[in-house]
């Protein structure tokens, strides 16, 4: 279990998030919603290890990880898929991959992302950057499927993308889920967030206003009291 108990967080000054407490169970689907500015982004950060917390403990399978270095805890199964398409645009989709295999065999990482990600296996020489957005995302994605993680945390992954495109993602988190993966899932279509989810938090102003499972929670008064955004 990836556990984060009564944490707070912030950047200098500025305090995001107070007194939260989160549980992503393994083999688990996590909705984190809330509108913009609650924190979600924050709380991903700490989860991975690219904000320390200024109170609270995180642990992850028992044991202790409370402000360990991202590399850590990408070793012990934790994937971060940032908002805003983390990948290298200057290099091609293969050096993308490799990149994102760290030590694990290069070929096996083309192999598994070009099998959840098809188009990706024509693209293999081209510069990342060059890819249109649904592209990009699939392959920023598919660090998800070469690392073999536990743990994956996924923010706004499908944000800015046609809704076809939006089809194809939310097919590869099932299949992300199917295979064993815990996900910790903020996402902007609300409805396809509770829909995968097995459970959800609702995350306002860095406080935890909500945690149970995805039925508790009427999609469309969500919306119109925390979410400001896109139900479909």
């Amino acid at each position: 279990m990836l556990e984060l108990t009564d944490v707070s967080a912030g950047y200098g000054e500025t305090a995001v998030l107070a007194d939260v407490s989160l549980w992503v169970p393994p083999r688990s689907v996590v909705a984190l919603l809330g509108a913009n500015g609650a924190g979600k982004t924050t709380l991903l950060r700490v989860a991975s290890g690219l904000l320390k917390p200024s109170a609270g403990r995180m642990s992850l399978d028992g044991t202790d990880v409370t402000g360990k270095a991202p590399h850590v805890l990408a070793n012990r199964g934790v994937c971060h898929v940032p908002e805003g398409r983390g990948i290298f645009p200057t290099l091609t989709v293969r050096d993308n991959l490799i990149i994102q295999a760290g030590d694990g065999n290069a070929d096996d990482a083309v192999e598994r992302a070009v099998s959840a990600f098809p188009i990706l296996g024509e693209k293999l020489s081209q510069l990342a950057g060059s890819l249109s957005g649904g592209q990009q995302q699939m392959l920023s994605l598919s660090r998800a499927y070469v690392t073999d993680p536990s743990y994956v945390l996924l923010d706004e992954v499908s944000m800015g993308l046609a809704p076809v495109v939006v089809d194809e993602i939310f097919e590869s988190l099932a299949t992300l889920a199917a295979q064993g993966r815990a996900l910790l899932l903020v996402e902007q279509y609300v409805t396809r967030a509770l829909d995968l989810a097995d459970y959800v938090y609702l995350l306002a102003r860095g406080r935890i206003e909500f945690a149970g499972e995805p039925g508790e929670l009427d999609a469309e008064r969500l919306m119109a009291r925390y979410m400001g955004g896109t139900h479909a």
